[in-house]
C-alpha cells in the first residue's frame, strides 16, 4: 500500500511538472522519464502522430545501454516514421501502430513469444547491442477530445528486489495510462498555445505587411524597424559599459519584438494621399502638370504679343521695333523656362528650402494668366503657394499632423487589446517611438525619465531606419557617416537617449544593420571621433 501511495504521489508530482513546463521538448522528456520511474522500466519510446498518419519518434531512451536520443539530448533520432497504413491496409504487425488503430493498451509478457506482431527489428537491435527486450507496455495517448495524438511505449519493467525483468503489473499499467492521459492533455495544451502564438505573430506581421504595402514610400519600414530595435536591445544587454540596470530575458525580447511589429499599426487609418505624397503639389495627381500647362500658355501669349508687335512694325517699316519685339520675346521665354525649371525642382521637396527660394515662388505667383473664360488671375492660388514653399519634405503642417496622428491611433488601438501579462508593456514600447528625451516629442510629450529603455531604443531605431531608407518620396538613403552625424547632433539636442546612442556607435550596431539592409554605396567609412556628442568608450 505504501508503495502505491508513493507512486500516486509521484504521478501527481509529474502532472504538476507537465503543467508548469513551457518547452514542448522537455514535456516529452518528462512524460517518458516519469513513466519509466512509475513502472521502474529500463527503457522506452515516445511517438507523436503526424497529419500523414505516421508515428514519429520523439524520444528514445534505454538506461542500461546509456541510449538517450531526441528531446533536448542533442542526439538526433534517425529512425523513419511508422505508417498506420501500408498500401491502404492497416499496419497491425507493429505494436505501436496496432495500439493506435485498435485504440487499446497492449501489455506484452515477452516480445520474443508474442503472437501477431513483427519483432524482427527488435531482435536485430538486441543482437547488435546484446540487449534482451522482454516485457512491453504500449499505451495510446488521447487528449481531452479522445483523439489519439501519440504513443507511449515502455520496455522491461525491473523488479526492485531482484533487478530481474518482470511483467508490467496491472497497477503499473493503470498508473502509466493515467500519466499518458495527463501527458496528452498537456501536449495538446502546449500545441494549442503554440498555434495561438503562431497565429498571433502571423496576424501582427500581416498588419505590418499591409501597412508597408499601402505605400511604395514606406515599404519595408515595419519589417526593418523590429530587426533594428532588437539589434540595439541585444547590444545594450551584452555591453558591459552600457545600461547597468537593463537586462533582457527571453520574455522581454519577445515583448519588444511584438511592439516593434505593431509600432505603426495606426497607419492603417492614414490616408494614402498623405502617405504617398511624393511631391509638394501632389493630391490625386501631381499638379505640376497643370502648372507646366500654365507656363506654356504664358509662352504662347508672349509669342502672340511678339508677333503682334512685329506685324505692327512691319506695317510701319520699323526694323528696330521688329527686332526689339523678338529680343523681348526671347528674354521672356528664357525667364519662363528658368521659372518652370525652378518650380519643378521646388516641387520635389528636400531637406531644406531657403527663404530666398520661398520668396521666388511667391514672386512667380504674381504672374497674371487668363483662364478659358477670359478672367485674369494669379499664376498660383493660395494652396499651391502654401505647398510649394514647404521648407522640409513634401507635407504641409496639416498633412504632417495627419501623419503624426498615426501614433495616437496606434496607442488607442493597442490600449484596446487585452494583452496578457507577458505582453503588457507593448502599448508603452510601441507608443513612445516619437517622444524625445527633452519632452518635446509627441503625442504625450514624455521626458527621458518617463520612458522605458525599450521605448527609447525603438525611438532611435525609427530615426536611423528613416535616415538610411532608400524608399522615401523626397530623398535618397543617406550614407552611414551622414546618418551618424545627424544622430550625434540629435543626441546633443536631447532628442535621443545618450547612453543608447553610445552603445549604438560603440558596438557598431549601425554597421550590423547596414550590412543587412543598406546598399554598398551607403556603407562608407565612419570615424567615431568625428561623431558629434559621442561619449566614446
Amino acid at each position: 500500500m505504501d508503495k502505491m501511495i508513493s507512486k500516486i504521489a509521484l504521478l501527481n508530482e509529474i502532472g504538476i511538472a507537465l503543467s508548469a513546463e513551457k518547452s514542448s521538448q522537455r514535456v516529452l522528456e518528462l512524460i517518458l522519464d516519469g513513466a519509466k520511474k512509475l513502472t521502474n522500466a529500463d527503457g522506452g519510446s515516445l511517438y507523436t502522430l503526424n497529419d500523414k498518419d505516421e508515428l514519429v519518434f520523439e524520444i528514445v531512451s534505454t538506461d542500461s545501454l546509456n541510449i538517450h536520443m531526441g528531446g533536448t539530448t542533442g542526439h538526433k533520432i534517425d529512425f523513419s516514421p511508422l505508417p498506420l497504413y501500408i498500401d491502404g491496409h492497416e499496419n497491425l504487425s507493429m505494436v505501436v501502430t496496432s495500439a493506435v488503430l485498435n485504440d487499446n493498451t497492449i501489455n506484452i509478457h515477452d516480445a520474443y513469444h508474442a503472437d501477431g506482431f513483427d519483432f524482427s527489428g527488435t531482435r536485430k537491435f538486441d543482437e547488435n547491442t546484446g540487449y534482451r527486450t522482454k516485457s512491453l507496455l504500449t499505451i495510446p495517448m488521447k487528449n481531452h477530445k479522445e483523439d489519439i495524438i501519440g504513443v507511449l511505449q515502455l520496455i522491461n519493467s525491473t523488479s526492485h528486489e531482484t533487478n530481474d525483468v518482470v511483467d508490467f503489473s496491472s497497477e503499473d499499467q493503470k498508473l502509466a495510462e493515467s500519466l499518458a492521459s495527463q501527458a496528452a492533455v498537456a501536449l495538446t495544451n502546449k500545441k494549442l498555445i503554440e498555434e495561438q502564438k503562431a497565429l498571433f505573430e502571423a496576424f501582427i506581421k500581416l498588419i505590418a505587411t499591409a501597412i508597408d504595402e499601402k505605400s511604395p514610400y514606406t515599404g519595408g519600414h515595419c519589417r526593418r524597424l523590429p530587426e533594428l530595435t532588437m539589434m540595439i536591445a541585444d547590444a545594450c544587454s551584452k555591453d558591459s559599459n552600457a545600461l547597468k540596470d537593463f537586462n533582457m530575458a527571453d520574455k522581454d525580447r519577445y515583448e519588444l519584438m511584438i511592439a516593434g511589429w505593431l509600432h505603426d499599426c495606426g497607419k492603417v487609418t492614414t490616408p494614402e494621399y498623405v502617405i504617398d505624397k511624393s511631391t509638394k503639389l501632389e493630391t490625386i495627381y501631381d499638379r505640376i502638370n497643370t502648372i507646366n500647362t500654365r507656363f506654356e500658355v504664358l509662352k504662347r501669349d508672349a509669342k502672340i504679343l511678339m508677333l503682334e508687335k512685329q506685324l505692327a512694325a512691319k506695317e510701319q517699316s520699323d526694323d528696330k521695333i521688329f527686332d526689339q519685339a523678338h529680343d523681348e520675346y526671347e528674354a521672356t521665354l528664357k525667364c519662363l523656362n528658368d521659372d518652370k525649371e525652378f518650380i519643378a525642382i521646388a516641387n520635389v521637396g528636400g531637406e531644406y528650402m531657403a527663404e530666398d527660394k520661398q520668396n521666388r515662388v511667391k514672386k512667380i505667383a504674381q504672374y497674371q494668366i487668363t483662364d478659358d473664360n477670359g478672367n485674369t488671375k494669379k499664376f498660383f492660388d493660395e494652396d499651391e503657394i502654401k505647398n510649394l514653399i514647404i521648407a522640409k519634405g513634401t507635407l504641409t503642417d496639416e498633412e504632417r499632423q495627419v501623419i503624426n496622428n498615426h501614433i495616437v491611433v496606434t496607442i488607442k488601438m493597442l490600449d484596446q487589446l487585452p494583452f496578457p501579462k507577458h505582453l503588457e508593456n507593448v502599448p508603452e514600447y510601441a507608443g513612445g517611438h516619437h517622444e524625445r528625451m527633452d519632452g518635446k516629442g509627441y503625442p504625450k510629450g514624455l521626458t527621458r525619465d518617463q520612458m522605458s529603455w525599450p521605448a527609447r531604443m525603438m525611438g532611435l531605431a525609427d530615426i536611423f531606419e528613416a535616415l538610411t531608407a532608400r524608399d522615401r518620396p523626397y530623398k535618397e538613403g543617406k550614407k552611414l557617416s551622414v546618418c551618424l552625424d545627424i544622430l550625434g547632433k540629435m543626441r546633443l539636442d536631447n532628442h535621443i537617449d545618450p547612453e543608447i546612442f553610445d552603445v549604438f556607435v560603440r558596438e557598431k550596431v549601425y554597421l550590423q544593420y547596414a550590412n543587412e539592409y543598406l546598399t554598398p554605396e551607403q556603407i562608407d567609412e565612419v570615424d567615431h571621433n568625428k561623431i558629434p556628442g559621442y561619449g566614446g568608450g
